[in-house]
C-alpha cells in the first residue's frame, strides 16, 4: 500500500508540475492564486490521515496496557494505507477540479503561429476581403467578418501592412472605406498609411521585399513562390490544397482557419 500511495503522490506532483507551467505560460494571476489554494488543501489532505493514525497508535498503546480491557477492539483498526489512499484520491479530485487544461487565447495562437514574428505583410484580395480580382474592387469591397477578430490581433504584436494590386483610385477609396467601416482602424495597431496599393503583382512582391518582414500572406502561388527565398516564412491562402512550394510555406483554407479560430 506504501508504493501505492508514492505513485499517488508521484503522480500528483506531476500534474501540478505541468499545471505551473501552463499557468506562467498563461500570465493569469486569478490562476496562479487557484494553484496556491490547491497546493494547501492538497497538503491538507495528504497531512490530514497521519494525525488519526497517530491517535489510533496511541489508543493501542493505552488499551494494552490496561489489564482487563479486552483485545477484540484492535480488530477496528483501520489498515495501514487505507487512510493514504483516500487522501490521495481526494487530493487528485481538488486537482482535477481547480485545474482543467487550461485553453491558451487567441493572441496565444497568433504569438505561437506566428512563431513571435514582429513584421508582418498581408494581401487584401482572397484573404482580407471576399472579392478575388482587381476588377471586382471596382464594382464593391467587402472585409470577410470571419477575419477580423484574428486580424485585431496581430495588430496588437505585429507590425502590419496590408497591399492591394488596384486599377484606379476609385478602388483603393473604396477599400479604405471598407476597412474603415470594419473597425480596422480603431484598434490603433493599423494605420491607413500601412495599406499600401499597386497597379500589378510585380508591384506587390517588389513591397514586400523592400519591407522585409517575418511573414508574407498572400493568395497567389506565383507571388509565393517568387518570395519564397526572400521572406522567412509565407502562408499561402487558398480554398484548393496545393503542393508546398518550400519548406518556409504553410497553406490554409483562409487566415482565420489558420489560426484555428474557426
Amino acid at each position: 500500500m506504501a508504493d501505492t500511495s508514492k505513485e499517488h503522490l508521484l503522480h500528483l506532483i506531476k500534474r501540478l508540475s505541468h499545471t505551473i507551467s501552463n499557468l506562467f505560460e498563461s500570465h493569469s494571476i486569478g490562476a496562479v492564486a487557484g494553484l496556491a489554494i490547491a497546493i494547501f488543501f492538497t497538503w491538507r489532505l495528504l497531512r490530514s490521515p497521519g494525525e488519526p493514525q497517530r491517535r489510533q497508535r496511541k489508543r493501542q498503546a493505552a488499551t494494552s496496557s490496561s489489564p482487563g480491557v479486552s483485545t477484540h477492539s484492535n480488530a477496528s483498526v483501520v489498515p495501514s494505507g487505507v487512510g493514504s489512499s483516500s487522501a490521495d484520491s481526494r487530493a487528485q479530485n481538488v486537482v482535477d477540479e481547480l485545474f482543467q487544461p487550461v485553453k491558451p487565447t487567441l493572441g496565444q495562437i497568433v504569438r505561437q503561429k506566428l512563431s513571435e514574428g514582429r513584421k508582418v505583410t498581408c494581401r487584401l484580395l482572397g484573404v482580407i476581403l471576399e472579392e478575388t480580382s482587381p476588377e471586382e474592387l471596382q464594382k464593391q469591397a467587402t472585409v470577410k467578418s470571419s477575419v477580423l477578430e484574428v486580424l485585431l490581433e496581430i495588430t496588437k504584436f505585429c507590425d502590419l501592412y496590408l497591399m492591394e494590386q488596384v486599377l484606379d483610385d476609385e478602388s483603393e477609396k473604396r477599400v479604405l472605406g471598407a476597412l474603415e467601416d470594419a473597425g480596422v482602424f480603431t484598434s490603433g495597431g493599423l494605420v491607413k498609411d500601412k495599406v499600401l496599393f499597386c497597379g500589378t503583382e510585380n508591384g506587390r512582391s517588389s513591397f514586400v521585399r523592400q519591407l522585409e518582414p517575418d511573414w508574407h500572406i498572400d493568395s497567389n502561388p506565383e507571388v509565393i513562390s517568387q518570395l519564397a527565398r526572400f521572406i522567412k516564412y509565407q502562408l499561402h491562402v487558398s480554398p484548393v490544397r496545393s503542393e508546398r512550394a518550400a519548406a518556409n510555406v504553410f497553406s490554409a483554407p483562409s487566415l482565420e482557419q489558420f489560426f484555428g479560430s474557426i
